[in-house]
């Protein structure tokens, strides 16, 4: 039998998918949300320390429901320090305007 080469990239993606989604339903850890000093936020095993740098902000649950959890709450990727740079630069372009 031959598949077409679409066919066989949608049948990879397929299983691709398949075995993420077997693995989210074996993966039985307890995560929780952490976030460092340039607000930049990840999922950390419940049971293990916090690594240096980072901070718990308080939500705990399966991956997904962590993974929704920073999807909801991170909204601007960008690094504190490059948006505290943005801003600074916006208010020296609206201070000469004027």
């Amino acid at each position: 039998m031959v598949i077409n080469p679409t066919t066989k990239v949608l049948m990879q993606k397929s299983r691709h998918k398949e075995a993420m989604e077997r693995e989210e339903q074996e993966d039985a850890t307890v995560y929780k949300v952490v976030v460092n000093h340039e607000e930049q936020y990840s999922i950390w095993p419940a049971d293990r320390e916090i690594p240096a740098g980072w901070k718990s902000v308080g939500k705990e649950g399966s991956k997904s429901e962590c993974l929704a959890h920073i999807g909801e709450v991170w909204t601007d990727m960008r690094p504190l320090s490059v948006r505290k740079q943005m801003e600074e630069i916006e208010r020296h372009k609206q201070g000469s305007h004027s």
